[in-house]
């Protein structure tokens, strides 16, 4: 009489670490359509009407070249690829821009796609906005440009953030139909961008 045992033990264990959480980039945005030819100052101040028609929506792409300047800029490197200055996204540098194109982002884009009916614009003059601390809403800026009745008067159709009135780098940009701007109206443009 033959007895055969046999014993087997297996086991496994498994462990995941992670140390770390995944950040967002994040961008609101809003558009207020106002009748009539309003500077920065006079809607500030309550002077202009209210808005007739208001677009709050979230959304964009990072472009690859303003992500660089943004880490550039963290390091004090002023100098970017080819011995381009790199500018801050401040006051003086920063615009909004416009244009009539739908081409779909992508994040090797440098500029707005649209041949001839794009315009950017100038901060108005307390933007942007950032709070310097160590508490959540001080991990984002908000840019503010105002568009008066002679400004992009085109179907806008695209958006982004630039560090210069032309040339410069391209933050992000938005693919997105937002009307037709006339001649007789203003619009005051608002990207809140934040990392969460």
């Amino acid at each position: 009489m033959n007895d055969v045992s046999q014993l087997s033990e297996s086991g496994a264990v498994g462990a995941a670490l992670f140390g770390q959480e995944p950040v967002r980039w994040k961008a609101a945005w809003m558009i207020e359509k106002r009748w009539g030819d309003w500077s920065a100052e006079q809607i500030d101040a309550g002077l202009a009407p209210v808005p007739y028609e208001t677009i709050s929506k979230a959304g964009n792409l990072l472009m690859y070249g303003g992500a660089s300047c943004l880490w550039e800029c963290l390091i004090g490197n002023g100098t970017g690829t080819g011995g381009q200055t790199l500018t801050y996204f401040n006051n003086g540098n920063s615009y909004i821009g416009v244009g009539d194109s739908n081409t779909a982002a992508a994040a090797t884009q440098t500029d707005l796609q649209a041949s001839t009916n794009k315009t950017r614009k100038a901060m108005d003059s307390t933007y942007p906005q950032h709070t310097d601390g160590t508490a959540s809403g001080n991990a984002q800026i908000v840019f503010r440009s105002t568009f008066g009745s002679s400004d992009a008067n085109f179907a806008w159709a695209e958006w982004g953030v630039f560090n210069g009135s032309s040339g410069g780098r391209m933050l992000n940009r938005k693919v997105e139909s937002n009307g037709t701007k006339g001649s007789g109206s203003t619009w005051t443009f608002t990207v809140t961008l934040s990392l969460a």
